[in-house]
């Protein structure tokens, strides 16, 4: 599993914010790591000269093998708080994405077996 890291001009990237993102986001997603191909991340900071909070930003986008890319943010007070919650939230969507991908695939099976059981009762 591929993870890139992007920000805008408004964030001082050195490599201990890029090992932290990659700590981050890959123990968050690390049962997923055999359907994911690769991982974006932007980070932002709206207001980087002023001290508002909230303004700090982390997108991610997931490519998952055989289904749509999934992407969540997070905008929080401090960098690394963003990151945290983006993370979470990717998990979480992943999960659901592919527990739906689980659903399908077990009620598709059941209706084979039913199927055949509606064959057995006519014969």
């Amino acid at each position: 599993m591929q993870i890139n890291i992007n920000s805008d001009s408004t964030i001082e990237r050195n490599a201990g914010l890029d090992q932290h993102v990659q700590s981050v986001i890959g123990s968050a997603i690390a049962r997923f790591q055999d359907s994911i191909t690769r991982v974006e991340v932007h980070l932002s900071d709206k207001n980087s000269q002023k001290s508002a909070d909230g303004d700090n930003r982390c997108m991610i986008e997931a490519r998952l093998t055989g289904y749509q890319p999934i992407a969540v943010s997070d905008h929080d007070a401090t960098l690394h708080q963003a990151i945290a919650g983006a993370a979470d939230k990717l998990k979480r969507a992943i999960d659901s994405a592919l527990g739906r991908l689980q659903d399908g695939k077990r009620h598709a099976g059941e209706k084979v077996v039913a199927e055949l059981d509606a064959d057995e009762v006519t014969e």
